[in-house]
This record gives structure tokens, sequence and C-alpha cells, in this order.
């Protein structure tokens, strides 16, 4: 008895603290970078590497076997998952293999095509004992610097509490998943990753989930991660109808049901699409849309067309001053050179309570 119970804590002791999940698929332009950043963290715990190779046609597997040796070399396990079907099975189906495989108390999510700072897993790993049940993301650096812009501002941006009022947007996820690190018993908690394969935003879903549990989320402000932006990305095979379609669904989940009546800040083309693809009663709920442009606004009203009921609806459209809140933005961030966000701090709302964006 005694001998079982001294052979699982020496398993414990053994076990890595941390395990750096990492799914491949043809990614040898940028895998040496990407391994060399494992190597070089200056994270003094135990830790191990986990990589999962999704059905790779290039020669990542050569370069993570010499890698294997190195990294093995410097006191850093390294466990390989893989397999070789003609297609491969997704970023999904990848990360939920990697994680089975590894056995470190945290998780520590990389892409293949990035490269980590070196401060990276003791920085996320610290907050992450302060907040067992968020996810830890960080700031990061755009590679070219130039893609993206307006995006890469908003990720090492946002505000501690618009990580929780910002999740409806297009961006997508608050914290961006390559930055994701997290304790395993949070991931089993809320997980696995959807396994649905291309074009499905398998990130998006999990993050959905783990706001519906009751999760946080925590930024590092600190760039710990070299984000890379290329044509080949993974993300670029996501529709933006379907992530469109989530995202109204949550919406219509997490916020409409507490408010008795809302405006939609956009009588444009945006505005307009969030209207028609609300549920029917959700749409009742809507009392105006609001704008600057004088155009929609002489208009007088917006006349839902393809509606079923009779009389069609017909909600007005308003000047904003005039239009009553909570409101759901569909106006872009960040594009107006600045008038809309200084027609919006004119109002003097509370984001999250009173106004959220959805754009």
């Amino acid at each position: 008895m005694r001998a079982r119970g001294d052979a699982a804590a020496a398993a414990a002791a053994a076990a890595p603290h941390v395990s750096i999940i990492l799914p491949v698929h043809n990614a040898e332009p940028w895998l040496n970078e990407c391994l060399e950043s494992v190597l070089q963290q200056d994270f003094e715990g135990s830790m191990e590497l986990s990589v999962f190779n999704d059905a790779s046609k290039d020669k990542s597997m050569t370069i993570i076997e010499k890698w294997k040796v190195k990294l093995e070399g410097s006191g850093i396990p390294v466990v390989i998952g893989g397999h070789a079907s003609p297609s491969p099975r997704g970023v999904g189906y990848s990360k939920n293999q990697a994680i089975a495989q590894s056995s470190g108390s945290y998780l520590c999510f990389l892409d293949s095509d990035d490269v980590m700072m070196p401060q990276r897993v003791r920085l996320q790993l610290e907050a992450a004992a302060r907040h067992p049940t968020s996810i830890i993301g960080c700031q990061v650096r755009r590679e070219p610097p130039d893609s993206t812009e307006r995006y890469t501002r908003w990720i090492n941006q946002l505000a501690a509490d618009q990580l929780l009022t910002q999740v409806f947007t297009s961006n997508g996820p608050t914290v961006i998943m390559p930055t994701w690190f997290c304790s395993r018993a949070w991931f089993s908690h809320v997980g696995p990753f959807d396994e649905g394969g291309q074009g499905v935003p398998e990130d998006l879903l999990f993050f959905y989930n783990h706001l519906r549990k009751g999760g946080g989320v925590v930024r590092v402000d600190q760039s710990l991660l070299l984000y890379r932006y290329h044509p080949n990305a993974a993300t670029h095979s996501v529709l933006e109808t379907t992530i469109w379609t989530h995202r109204v669904r949550f919406l219509e989940e997490r916020v409409l049901p507490h408010w008795a009546a809302f405006t939609i800040w956009n009588a444009g083309r945006q505005g307009r699409r969030l209207y028609r693809s609300l549920t029917a009663g959700t749409r009742r709920k809507v009392i105006a849309f609001c704008d600057v442009d004088e155009n929609k606004i002489r208009k007088g009203f917006y006349c839902h067309e393809d509606s079923q009921e009779r009389p069609k609806p017909r909600v007005p459209i308003l000047h904003f001053r005039a239009a009553r809140p909570p409101f759901v933005i569909c106006v872009k961030l960040d594009l107006t050179g600045g008038a809309f966000e200084d027609n919006l701090r004119s109002l003097h709302l509370q984001e999250g309570r009173d106004f959220l964006h959805f754009s």
C-alpha cells in the first residue's frame, strides 16, 4: 500500500507543470523559429512540449524529430503524436490530441507559425495561478508589422473590463487563441475543442463555452508572442457567415433576454443585417435604429420587407441623440477618425450596461 503511494507521489513529482500544446500541419517554413522559442523560455519549472502532427506532407516531422533531441537534451521532454491520413482532421482535433497525450497541470497553446518571447510561460503561469478559472492571454507583436493594424490595436489595447464586454464583435475572442494559457482542470471543465474540422471556428466556440461556465478573461500586458499573418493561416478557412451566425445566437442568449427593448446603432447595411438575423421575438424588442446620416434619418423608418408579419414591421430611424439606450452598436470601431467614438462618449453611457459593440 505504501509502495503504491510512494509510486504515485513520485509520478506526480515527475509530471511536468506546464505542457506546451503545439498542433502542426505543413509548418516547415516557421517551425524552426517556433521550436527555438520553446527552448529559449526562461521558466525554471518543469515543462514539456506536446506536438501533434496533422497529416503534414512537408518536412515538418523531420524538423520536429531534430528538435526533440535538442529540447530533451535541455531537460524539456517532447511527446509526439500524429497521423498520416490523406487529409488533415483539423485544428480542433489536433489540439485535443496534443492535450490528451500531455500531462502538465497547465496548458500553454502555441501555433506552429508563431514565436514565443522568453518570458511567456513564466508570466502567464503566474497569472493563471492567480486566476484558476480564467483564460490568460497576452499582448502580441504582429508580423508583418503593418498587417491587420486595427485588429492588432484592438487585441493589445482593450481595457480589462472590455475583455468581457467586447466578446460579441467580429474580432472574435478578446484574447486571441495563440496566446491562451489555462489550467488543465479548467480546460477539462469547459472543453474539448469542436472537431468539425476546416470551416469550424473551434476557438470561438470554446471561448463561448468558457464564458457560459463563468470563466474569466485576463491579459498579461506584455508582448509575449510574435503573431504571424500569412494567407495559409487556418483562420482564413472559416466563413464570415458562419461566425456571424454564432455571434448573433450568443448575443441573443447572453444579453438580449435581459433587455426589454433596445436600439440598433447603424441604420445602414450592418444594422439592418443584424435586425434581419434576430429571431422574431427579439426583433420585436428593437424600438429604433439610430444614425448620424441625415438621409437615413429623413427616410423616417426601416421596413422589413421579408417579414411574414402583417402589417410588415416599420422600425423608426432616429438621430443618435434622440434614441434611447441600451444600444447594440453595429459601427466598426476606429474607422471614422474618432467621430463615432466622440459621439458615443458624449452620451456618458456605461459599456456592458447601456451599450455593447457587435461590429
